[in-house]
């Protein structure tokens, strides 16, 4: 119940930040003062640009150079960096996969997404099944991310902070809090990735600390989050808004499909307090590659209006899922036998966590929503036992601000039958979650 409390609540906050105009407005020479709180979960311990010099960029060449650069930054964006048009455009031959060819012949009002070529071969790449030729034209700055060297923190301020048409690329030890990514090539499959995490040395050695939080991203071609098959070994994700509404979709309904890819030979992430909407599918896939091992923690997030699938669970994934929120989910997990997922929703195993982890796992909360199973779920349990960060984890270990809405929007006494139902009303709840007003994200960034 508390879990639901914590779900409905994030769904009806709705708060202003401070809004600083302009750079004079800080007198600032750390990081602390940029960053609000400390990750907690798998990414806990990531500081960022921490100790670095606290730069404005006021123009998207001066932004990428801050990022490029290998000392520590606090970049700080309070403007709007578009990138669209900055390096050109490319017309070539592209794929029309089958998808998108009985998307056209529906004439449902919906678009599909056409698909660039990768390596120039249409049988290899993704997202090309069964494809045709077609002539297709990208905006190339949205193929092209943004490298972002070690120890930086990007920190937007207000709803100031946007980068138009260009993802960013990280490699270790960095924070992204309070940006809007959007705009890049939406029409196509692998038009760019919002967020990327290749690791290091071109891919080959794992990644480590990254903390994305209060973000929102839309409006993508490929991918809102990716990490490389080097995977990244320490990363949450919280509070962050991952809008799937789009105009172009591969599942031809207005709901993207291609929203998180989690790879990698190491890989540890924790997803906590995060609103994600209007998808598809992919809502993560998590592993799925020979040699993977990639460990996600999802925990009281809310996801709503999936009309193909949350969770894609494969080979050498473990996933544990607790104390989220599903409202009108077509398929909360894709059918399948591969991978491990626990996904605990009360009921007669109430002790298997306290068992594995030493601790009770928080209930999951379903509505509208195709049912939400364990599979293989004792392995999963068993590979958590790894990671004290996942054994530690309690209900309190959401912000302050989060336990503070709690008390504000709903008190114990609602959390049941009538906070049950006001969950149903899933498109009344997701208005007042994104209308975060005075941030990106869910919840006040003060």
């Amino acid at each position: 119940m508390h879990t639901l409390a914590a779900a409905l609540a994030f769904a009806l906050k709705t708060a202003d930040a401070f809004d600083f105009k302009t750079a004079d407005a800080f007198d600032i020479k750390t990081a602390d003062a940029f960053t609000i709180g400390a990750p907690s979960g798998l990414g806990a311990g990531t500081t960022g640009g921490d100790g670095g010099e606290v730069v404005y960029p006021t123009s998207t060449a001066e932004l990428v150079a801050y990022l490029n650069d290998t000392r520590p930054f606090v970049v700080v964006l309070n403007q709007t960096f578009d990138f669209r048009g900055s390096e050109g455009t490319t017309t070539e031959i592209g794929c029309r996969p089958i998808n998108n060819r009985r998307c056209i012949a529906k004439h449902n009002g919906f678009k599909g997404q056409d698909v660039i070529i990768q390596g120039g071969d249409m049988n290899s790449t993704g997202g090309c099944t069964s494809g045709t030729e077609v002539m297709v034209t990208y905006d190339n700055a949205g193929i092209k991310r943004v490298l972002v060297r070690d120890n930086k923190t990007i920190r937007g301020i207000g709803k100031n902070g946007v980068m138009i048409g260009k993802g960013l690329s990280l490699r270790n030890n960095i924070i992204v809090q309070n940006i809007l990514i959007t705009d890049l090539n939406p029409h196509l499959v692998w038009g760019g990735d919002a967020i990327f995490i290749p690791g290091s040395n071109d891919g080959t050695t794992v990644g480590n600390n990254i903390w994305l939080d209060h973000l929102k991203v839309s409006r993508i071609g490929r991918q809102m989050v990716v990490t490389g098959k080097a995977g990244v070994s320490s990363m949450t994700i919280s509070n962050s808004d991952f809008d799937g509404n789009t105009e172009f979709s591969s599942s031809c309904d207005g709901h993207h499909y291609w929203t998180f890819l989690f790879y990698g030979k190491t890989t540890g992430i924790t997803m906590l307090n995060n609103y994600v909407h209007e998808t598809s599918g992919r809502s993560p896939k998590v592993g799925g590659e020979v040699g993977d091992n990639v460990v996600v923690h999802a925990v009281n997030n809310y996801w709503s209006n999936n009309t193909g699938h949350s969770f894609d669970v494969d080979v050498n994934a473990h996933v544990l899922a607790e104390g989220n929120c599903f409202v009108n989910i077509n398929r909360t997990l894709k059918n399948g036998t591969r991978g491990e997922m626990y996904a605990f929703n009360g009921g007669e195993d109430a002790d298997v966590c306290k068992t594995y982890l030493g601790r009770p796992c928080g209930a999951n909360f379903l509505v509208n929503s195709g049912s939400l199973t364990s599979r293989n779920g004792h392995l999963a349990l068993e590979v958590m036992k790894a990671y004290p960060n996942i054994i530690d984890h309690t209900s309190e270990s959401t912000d302050s601000n989060t336990v503070e809405q709690q008390q504000q929007v709903y008190p114990k006494s609602l959390l049941n039958s009538e906070a049950a139902s006001a969950l149903i009303q899933a498109s009344d709840l997701e208005k007042e979650w994104v209308k975060t007003t005075g941030n990106f994200g869910v919840g006040k960034l003060d």
